[in-house]
């Protein structure tokens, strides 16, 4: 495999036909337009540090490259799990003579910025401050709780949008007409329902949906379903092209999970599985429902779910559908409740209606001698020093004193949190 790299210069198709314009850029027209905060930039040809959130394939590296060449930008591009501190100290470095020899700018593009701790994401930040770089980072996981506030106070945050199974259709067919990068002179037929089930099966990862293509390629010339199923070793799955069934049956199994039907939620499950259905997705899926339609009612719902998700992934298929059948049926056959999902929609409501109401100062943490001194912690009552470990005092602002939010239900062991709230309350 090294030598086919090294001697024929082989480089994959997803590499060949990654975009080298704005106009190539599928699914991001909402970042990227000309009326777009980000198109507006790349025009004018000042571009802020920014935070490219989005789901794999989503071209977020792409995104980086496009904007490097659009404003003829030094570009270098470090990976998060494989870099250090060093590393940027020496791109900072180079930026530097860069901007003292050429006047260039320099765009750092991280990819998982998500991987670096605290300190390595505050070794950024003088260098941002400065304009010595331009930090472009990529991540799949939300900015708010990965990237320190400093940070993210400096960026730009654009979320990109998972790509539609139409515009994996429209990348997978510029791929395989383009005749200078892509597989044009293969002269390759794809039939429709291949088309889409490479597209479906690609979950809005266009990398993935050119690797299929690739392989798919080398297998025949004339693209089907089932040289689509031998390249990605999945059956095709039993929906229809729009992947409405897919939905239609995903909400099935959780109705008939709520509904408390186990033998619906395992028939459905089965149908999913049998069709291909990725097996974490409908664990997932069970983990949500745990929460929001058992919650306190089965506290022991949402541990029977995680482990059923990390029992599927240990064993993982054939077998991995026993810990799945097992959740399912659980699950459907446990008390429900939805008052802690309720409660966190009310609360939010008012959290959206009122903003940031202040915290109520007594239960305030006090750490220096200023805080006391201006009223932090005063007249806060610790609930362990007195009986049964209770003590009513106010936790929510004052516009908010009297409310309740969560209202739990007299169902399985919710009961008990009825009556010791009735008490408390």
């Amino acid at each position: 495999m090294e030598e086919l790299f090294d001697k024929t210069g082989y480089v994959p198709l997803a590499d060949r036909m990654r975009p080298i314009n704005l106009g190539e850029i599928a699914g991001q027209e909402h970042i990227l337009g000309k009326t777009a905060l980000l198109g507006k930039s790349i025009a004018s040809g000042e571009i802020p540090s920014i935070i490219l959130w989005g789901p794999p394939g989503s071209g977020k590296t792409t995104i980086a490259h496009v904007i490097a060449k659009s404003i003829d930008a030094h570009f270098f591009m470090m990976s998060a799990v494989l870099a250090g501190v060093k590393e940027v100290r020496e791109i900072i470095d180079s930026a530097q003579k860069q901007r003292r020899v050429t006047g260039k700018k320099t765009i750092l593009f991280v990819d998982e910025i998500h991987r670096f701790n605290k300190a390595q994401q505050d070794a950024f930040l003088p260098h941002i401050e400065n304009g010595t770089i331009i930090l472009i980072g990529a991540t799949t996981e939300n900015p708010s709780f990965e990237i320190i506030s400093p940070l993210l106070s400096r960026a730009k945050v654009c979320v990109l949008n998972p790509l539609t199974p139409e515009h994996l259709k429209s990348i997978i067919t510029s791929a395989a007409n383009n005749r200078e990068r892509g597989l044009g002179k293969m002269n390759l037929k794809i039939e429709a329902d291949a088309l889409s089930f490479m597209a479906e099966a690609s979950d809005g990862d266009a990398r993935r949906a050119l690797n299929t293509l690739e392989i798919a390629s080398n297998l025949s010339k004339k693209i089907t379903n089932k040289i689509v199923e031998t390249a990605i070793q999945k059956k095709a799955l039993l929906y229809d092209k729009q992947g409405e069934e897919h939905y239609n049956i995903i909400s099935a199994f959780i109705k008939s999970m709520r509904g408390s039907n186990p033998d619906a939620a395992v028939y459905w499950m089965a149908r999913m599985l049998a069709a291909g259905e990725d097996p974490l997705f409908i664990a997932r899926r069970m983990v949500i429902f745990a929460s929001e339609d058992i919650g306190n009612a089965d506290p022991q719902a949402i541990q029977v779910a995680i482990s059923a998700m990390q029992a599927f992934d240990f064993v993982g298929m054939p077998e991995g559908w026993i810990p799945l059948a097992q959740c399912a049926t659980y699950l459907a056959t446990a008390p429900k409740s939805k008052a802690s999902y309720n409660a966190y929609k009310l609360a939010l409501e008012d959290v959206e209606k009122h903003g940031s109401l202040p915290t109520p100062k007594h239960i305030r943490n006090a750490p220096t001698g200023l805080m006391k001194e201006i009223g932090y912690g005063k007249g806060y009552n610790d609930p362990h020093k007195f009986g049964g470990n209770f003590i009513k005092q106010q936790y929510l602002p004052d516009e908010l004193a009297d409310k309740k939010y969560y209202l739990p239900t007299e169902n399985g062991y919710e009961k008990h949190i009825f009556e010791r709230l009735k008490q408390w309350r």
